[in-house]
């Protein structure tokens, strides 16, 4: 019955039913126990039962004020921003119009959520007169199964003063007398370890003026969603509070005495309380240790849990991930184990997928569950990670359950994952690029590549996934799959070198030497010794970009490969003109035109009289080069090479402008610019970009000028191109030129 059918059954007011139901009126007439009695219909022993309840004494006294918080930790340290966030629910004074406050606070075992929540109450307790109440629901733990809600409410009710008599036996009956004991009440109610939202729920107050604060390790969505809950996600210490933590456990001076030994506990323990707190357990124990033995032993370790390792179940960081991981799903459990098979922690979701073998539909609710229960964090949208210590866990648990064959099986299908998503990257970047129609196509079953709109999600996918593809990489090169490694290095050498990566362009390409050399293939060897010399070329470094670019020549006539000497001639020439050495340019020049007119090749006999013509610009002969550079573009345009196009713009802008042509010059410059940028060549678009400015500012569009200079500088120092300075030079002087009228 609701209050309203017991008071109209038993001719009574609801307020009443209420107020003894809240255990306000602690002796109630008994001709209203009758009255009662008659409603129940209660008969014999049940009745005298009920009706000398009214004369016995109340069980408990409703004059003390519960404070059932546990005890302040001691040792905390960090975690002002999140004490300022729960301090933020209390602010202001539109408090009570806001309704019932409630905040839940979610992370990963270990993480410290309690102790946040303890810590924070005690902060605030003052400000709560009557009590705080506290209950661990046992969502997550090594003994028994979670608490249930009547359970919960019972000792929530018995806090506050309720009769056990006066305790119904139904749920919603004690959440009905649980929010009428609370209302008109100010407390703090801490709900510790929830398992998930459904647990919660009916422990909630029902009227503004007490606040609950919620625990768990899943994120309780839920309550966000349907409650007007305000989640806190907690993460890992960062590096000052994780040192704090081991000063305050183990003593300031030893903390500084050994910062290295410090630092390597605290990337030992990926910055997660627990695990630093089981470490500090272990130096506190044995001050005669010095703190290097401790920082080694979780280093050198078969796994780093076997060391961190507590006295009881609740403090042993493997133990309380478990509690965790027992409650996944069969596709997410499985996702958590091979997760650790990534070569590196963070990975997209279609990256996973073609890991797991699975599709798209059944890993997205997968993660979404790894996510809810913080064995995951989604660090950007569709991105995930997790710390090192779960992955250790994860590695360990897939080495226990799955099989050799399986886990070599996932190994290989994120490293044909990533290679096949490269090379589709790569072709948006540059369709004609391609390797004498020569193509991995040997694909294990359950790969999903990932396809790409255009040449910005393509960059934008490489610049993601570097980190990945480099460890792919080294993976394949340890596995004995040379070919795989190779064919990985020349699908990210277009993005390497429009983003002008000089850290990584040559180190790709050595790796690709290396590769090709113990995979016996004379061809990817030619290929890898031409892009390495390229690249050195490019980047300065003339003596290396020469031996490879001569050891390449000599690979390739052992092939017969007219096109690929035809590309060495034309480089070797552009080191001869960066040398000085005019006549040997254009002999090389001269060579590489001829051989790709013999070749039938009309994109390189273009790019041959492109180098010429740009030689002849460096020798001065300004009316020769222009000849040669208009034939490059209309060769280019015929071809539908809008690249090679750009660059010959570029060319026989350079020529108008060393003749003072300089309105065709920023003509001719302007389509090299927009064809650059339509292509993603940043470094091109703004090295174009700076000649633009030249010849503004010769022409006396001085705006203009310094507008072009400016764009240009910006993607130089994105890039971190060496031209950046010249540029910044330009406009400095246009500065000064400007005040000085």
């Amino acid at each position: 019955m609701t209050q309203e059918d017991l008071a109209e059954r038993a001719g009574v007011s609801v307020r009443s039913v209420g107020k003894w139901e809240a255990g306000r009126i602690a002796a109630p007439r008994m001709w209203t126990m009758r009255l009662l009695a008659d409603a129940f219909r209660l008969e014999g022993a049940d009745r005298e039962r009920f009706l000398r309840s009214a004369a016995e004494p109340a069980v408990g006294n409703t004059e003390i004020t519960p404070a059932q918080l546990p005890s302040d930790p001691s040792g905390f340290t960090g975690r002002d921003r999140e004490l300022a966030r729960l301090d933020e629910l209390l602010a202001g004074p539109d408090r009570a119009a806001r309704g019932v406050i409630i905040s839940a606070v979610s992370g990963t075992a270990g993480v410290g959520k309690t102790t946040l929540a303890i810590r924070w109450a005690h902060r605030v307790r003052e400000r709560f007169p009557d009590g705080q109440l506290y209950v661990n629901l046992r969502g997550f733990g090594p003994v028994g199964p979670p608490l249930p809600a009547t359970e919960a409410l019972r000792g929530l009710l018995d806090g506050l003063g309720v009769a056990p008599q006066r305790i119904p036996a139904d749920l919603e009956s004690r959440a009905a007398l649980y929010r009428s004991a609370l209302a008109g009440k100010r407390m703090l109610i801490l709900l510790d370890n929830a398992g998930d939202a459904e647990q919660v729920r009916p422990l909630l107050p029902g009227v503004p003026g007490s606040v609950a604060i919620v625990t768990s390790r899943d994120r309780l969505a839920g309550l966000a969603v349907a409650d007007g809950a305000q989640l806190l996600l907690l993460d890992v210490l960062d590096t000052e509070a994780a040192r704090e933590l081991l000063a305050r456990r183990i003593g300031a001076d030893r903390v500084k005495d050994e910062p290295r030994a410090v630092d390597d506990i605290v990337r030992s323990c990926a910055r997660l309380p627990l695990a630093l707190a089981i470490a500090a357990a272990r130096a506190a124990g044995n001050p005669q240790f010095p703190l290097t033995a401790i920082a080694a032993e979780l280093r050198e370790a078969r796994s780093r849990l076997d060391v961190l390792a507590g006295p009881d179940p609740a403090t042993d960081v493997r133990g309380v991930f478990s509690w965790s991981y027992r409650k996944l799903g069969p596709d997410a459990a499985r996702l958590f184990r091979l997760f650790a098979l990534h070569p590196t922690p963070v990975a997209g979701a279609p990256a996973l997928a073609s890991l797991a073998g699975l599709p798209a539909r059944r890993i997205r609710p997968a993660l979404q569950e790894l996510v809810a229960a913080n064995l995951v964090s989604e660090q950007l949208p569709g991105r995930y990670g997790s710390h090192d210590l779960l992955r250790d866990y994860a590695r360990d648990l897939a080495e226990e359950i799955d099989s050799d064959a399986e886990r070599e099986a996932a190994a290989r299908r994120v490293l044909d994952h990533y290679l096949q998503s490269a090379l589709a990257a790569d072709q948006c970047l540059k369709a004609s690029r391609n390797l004498s129609g020569r193509r991995p196509t040997d694909v294990v079953p359950g790969v999903t590549p990932e396809t790409f709109g255009g040449g910005t999600s393509a960059l934008a996918w490489f610049s993601a996934e570097q980190p990945a593809l480099r460890a792919c990489a080294d993976l394949a090169v340890a596995a004995g799959l040379d070919t795989k490694a190779w064919w990985l290095a020349w699908a990210v050498l277009t993005y390497l070198e429009r983003r002008w990566d000089r850290r990584n362009w040559v180190t790709w390409q050595m790796l690709a030497v290396a590769a090709a050399g113990r995979a016996g293939d004379i061809l990817l060897q030619a290929v890898s010794h031409y892009n390495v010399g390229y690249a050195h070329a490019e980047l300065g470094d003339l003596v290396q970009g020469r031996s490879h670019l001569t050891t390449a020549l000599a690979l390739y006539r052992e092939l017969g490969n007219v096109t690929g000497m035809a590309d060495v001639h034309l480089n070797l020439g552009i080191v001869a003109r960066r040398e000085g050495r005019y006549a040997e340019a254009l002999q090389e020049g001269g060579r590489a035109l001829e051989l790709s007119r013999s070749d039938g090749d009309r994109v390189g006999e273009a790019r041959a009289m492109n180098n010429i013509g740009w030689c002849y610009l460096t020798m001065g002969d300004n009316r020769q080069a222009l000849d040669y550079c208009r034939r490059a573009v209309t060769v280019h345009e015929a071809a539908g090479n809008r690249m090679g196009a750009a660059h010959s713009w570029d060319s026989v802008g350079m020529a108008h402008f060393r003749l003072g042509e300089l309105t065709e010059a920023a003509a001719c410059y302007r389509r090299a610019a927009a064809a650059f940028r339509d292509e993603h060549d940043q470094q091109y678009q703004a090295i174009v970009l700076s000649h633009l400015g030249d010849a503004e500012e010769a022409a006396g569009r001085h705006r203009a000028a310094r507008d072009a200079w400016r764009n240009s500088l910006a993607i130089l120092t994105e890039l971190d191109h060496p031209d950046a300075d010249e540029v910044r030079t330009k406009l400095t002087a246009r500065a000064v030129h400007s005040q000085a009228g």
